[in-house]
């Protein structure tokens, strides 16, 4: 399956680490993640000399054309945001994950599409587990 991953880049890059974990393990179980960019720690050297209108047009594409969606947001990011809702207006099954105990924007977590799956994780062993459990069903 082609998976869209979508992480804070502009917002924060405190999660890179969990944001690597998602990525890697994602493809390991033979997905293909058009965003794995954003899991990259040189991510904004990479992206820095791009328009933001090629950035925009690819970005949306990538989300069009993928199975589905896998977002981290426990940091608070305008594009992820953005990225979700586009996904689910697409109609595509989008993964919301954040760090238990922090708070997320009611717009994500208040959001009813069946569409959507919001969980919280604590680890990445559980994280595995949840990643598994949404995407078993595809």
């Amino acid at each position: 399956m082609r998976i869209y991953f979508a992480g804070a880049i502009m917002g924060g890059r405190e999660n890179l680490p969990v944001y690597h974990h998602i990525v890697t393990r994602l493809k390991s179980l033979g997905h293909t993640v058009p965003s794995e960019h954003v899991a990259n720690p040189r991510v904004m050297e990479q992206e820095g000399s791009l328009a933001a209108r090629v950035v925009y047009e690819r970005d949306v594409a990538w989300i069009r054309d993928s199975d589905a969606m896998v977002a981290e947001v426990s940091t608070p990011s305008l594009g992820v945001g953005y990225e979700v809702a586009c996904a689910l207006q697409h109609d595509k099954p989008v993964l919301c994950l954040y760090l238990e105990g922090l708070a997320v924007s009611k717009m994500i977590t208040g959001n009813s599409s069946r569409k959507l799956t919001v969980t919280t994780y604590r680890d990445t062993n559980q994280l595995d587990r949840i990643l598994d459990v949404f995407l078993g069903g595809r």
